[in-house]
């Protein structure tokens, strides 16, 4: 199993670990540990580099398989040896807008659960816009203007963002911690990772987030969408 560095602090730029593996078909090196987020929830993978010996291996896709993070690259020439030390960077400036963008959608979850009790029934993001569905059985531009205004207040809240890891059992004792229609948590895990917008949200998720809803920045609703019966598209940008 990687150890997963991003779960405890999504802040993490940089960090070193050993190689345990590589994947010479697929031009994969999988380490110890890790910052790099593998892409999950919605939230896209992470990019940016490893560095061995003096060589820099551009990293531009990352996969977690079976508990193990491959981090990809197109760099010719052989991988780094089993037992080598690298040390890994992140593009930062990607990590950081999917940081604030992901967060912004827990903004928006937040308070159309709180203000209308929809659940989530999908959602994609990309840095700084993602969309997310809810089931509502009709959306209008009034409503979608007042949702926009409530999320921005929530965001000038300065609330703080929490991650904490609990054991199963007392996790799922949290009301409404599965936000999305279908429980998409894989069975048998015995620690769920929670992500608490003090005030707010409090939901099971596994990707990375800002510290400070004030760090998430001004979000716009630049559309939205039937997707069905009772199934409403809701768009997003963020300056």
């Amino acid at each position: 199993m990687t150890r997963l560095l991003y779960q405890s602090d999504s802040y993490l730029s940089q960090f070193e670990a050993s190689v345990v593996a590589v994947d010479e078909e697929n031009r994969g090196i999988i380490l110890d540990q890790t910052a790099f987020y593998p892409g999950g929830g919605g939230q896209p993978s992470d990019r940016g580099s490893l560095e061995c010996t003096g060589i820099e291996y551009t990293i531009n896709r990352v996969k977690k398989i079976s508990g193990q993070v491959y981090h990809y690259t197109q760099a010719e020439g052989s991988l780094p040896e089993i037992g080598a030390l690298v040390k890994g960077k992140l593009d930062w400036d990607l990590r950081y807008q999917l940081m604030r963008t992901h967060t912004a959608m827990h903004i928006l979850c937040g308070v159309i659960f709180r203000d209308y009790g929809a659940s989530v029934t999908g959602g994609d993001m990309e840095p700084l816009s993602g969309r997310m569905d809810f089931e509502f059985e009709s959306m209008e531009k009034e409503l979608v203007r007042t949702i926009e205004k409530a999320i921005n207040i929530e965001v000038a809240n300065a609330r703080p963002v929490k991650i904490a890891i609990l054991p199963r059992e007392e996790a799922f004792q949290i009301p409404d911690l599965i936000r999305t229609k279908i429980n998409l948590l894989p069975e048998g895990i015995p620690e769920v990772r929670v992500v608490e917008i003090v005030g707010l949200d409090l939901q099971a998720d596994g990707g990375t987030h800002v510290r400070n809803t004030s760090e998430v920045g001004q979000i716009r609703v630049v559309d939205y969408k039937s997707k069905g019966k009772i199934n409403k598209r809701i768009y997003v940008e963020i300056e």
